[in-house]
């Protein structure tokens, strides 16, 4: 399907794609049995956008979309939608505007797959909740958005776990609200199928004017996704904003209270932590060609050094969290003579070097010369790290 067929009947008017005070809560408090855990949740979302909750295990991340999808009564606050809050909204009302996916198991006896997705047109149904051609309709679309045709007439409690999410979200997706709150959708998915939902997520948002707040334990998507992202840790909001000015290294790391390893903001992924010791090898890379090569050293518990490598080299962003040692210069500045000198005392000192195969051009002779220092030396060259 290449578009959205079906339309609300939602105008945007005031509280268009471009009002940040289309969905707002005001100093929300959230908890359990009257007791707020969680306070002074403040976001203001446009038309469209989507919010990824992230931060660790038990922060509150659940608890926060629970109370905002009204499964748990909030402590203090409010949630508002076009300025109105959602807790003057009837059940009927609440169902038109909000579709909720948790990640609480339901248990349907006896339940095809496609009477479950079309369980998402009930609000708009008669007293008899009979099924109208169009419900029909929007119910197949629905199933095809997720690819879930094959899976049509099969009993949803047969079904693997990563299956159920995606019949889950036809639900959502076939019940045709402004606002989809989801908690962990990309669980027990595999990386196809993460990617697959997200892509329809992100097309609800753009093409249908959705306004989607989710939750994710996988920050690197997360980052990609999202237009905001709201960090909960303690009993307060960490941080909410923009990824791009949230999303640090040293951000993650507080947040998530990381004392080993690191995240790599520029690329989006978590390393482990640097193999101690002197550096039993030396790595001449560049252009990417050392990130599998720095990667399989730290698998294998063998410390390295590496260079010459520019600071705006991809390579260089991992050889600084895993390297013992990294030789470098300044983005688009020729090596010096020190610095080269440097790299070549050090590999004649380590004794084997590993060539990543990173082509040498005009601007990275230094490295070309080092490979040749090093056969002048007699030193061992090798281009596969498992021969070390």
């Amino acid at each position: 399907m290449d578009g959205f067929s079906w339309t609300t009947g939602q105008t945007e008017g005031e509280y268009g794609m471009g009002d940040f005070s289309y969905f707002e809560t005001k100093d929300l408090s959230v908890g359990y049995h009257g007791k707020a855990l969680i306070h002074d949740i403040c976001v203001s979302l446009k038309k469209g956008e989507i919010l990824t909750l992230i931060g660790p295990n038990g922060a509150g991340k659940s608890t926060i979309l629970k109370s905002i999808a009204r499964q748990l009564q909030t402590i203090r606050g409010s949630v508002c939608v076009q300025g109105q809050n959602i807790s003057e909204w009837n059940a009927r009302e609440a169902a038109c505007h909000l579709a909720v996916v948790l990640t609480d198991r339901i248990h349907p006896e006896l339940m095809t797959c496609r009477e479950l997705v079309a369980m998402g047109r009930y609000p708009y149904t008669n007293a008899v909740g009979r099924l109208t051609g169009e419900d029909r309709r929007r119910t197949e679309e629905a199933l095809a958005l997720v690819h879930g045709e094959e899976l049509a007439e099969k009993d949803f409690m047969t079904l693997s776990d990563g299956q159920k999410q995606r019949i889950l979200l036809a639900r959502a997706i076939c019940q045709d609200t402004e606002i989809l709150v989801l908690d962990e959708p990309t669980a027990y998915l595999d990386i196809r199928y993460q990617v697959e939902i997200l892509q329809i997520l992100r097309r609800l948002a753009r093409e249908k004017g959705s306004t989607i707040l989710l939750s994710m334990q996988e920050i690197d998507l997360a980052y990609k996704f999202s237009d905001r992202l709201l960090c909960v840790k303690g009993d307060t909001i960490f941080a909410f904003g923009d990824p791009e000015e949230i999303l640090s290294g040293d951000m993650v790391r507080e947040l998530y209270d990381m004392e080993q390893g690191y995240y790599d903001a520029l690329l989006g992924s978590v390393e482990l932590p640097q193999v101690k010791g002197s550096p039993k090898v030396f790595v001449i890379s560049g252009a990417g060609y050392g990130i599998p090569v720095y990667r399989k050293l730290q698998r294998d518990e063998i410390p390295f050094a590496t260079g010459i490598l520019f600071e705006n080299d991809v390579d260089y962003a991992v050889a600084c969290g895993l390297g013992s040692v990294v030789f470098s210069t300044g983005a688009f500045e020729p090596v010096g003579e020190e610095t080269f000198l440097a790299a070549k005392e050090k590999m004649l000192e380590i004794g084997t070097v590993i060539d990543a195969g990173c082509p040498v051009g005009s601007y990275n002779q230094c490295n070309g010369m080092l490979l040749a220092a090093a056969r002048e030396a007699g030193i061992r060259v090798i281009a596969d790290v498992s021969e070390i």
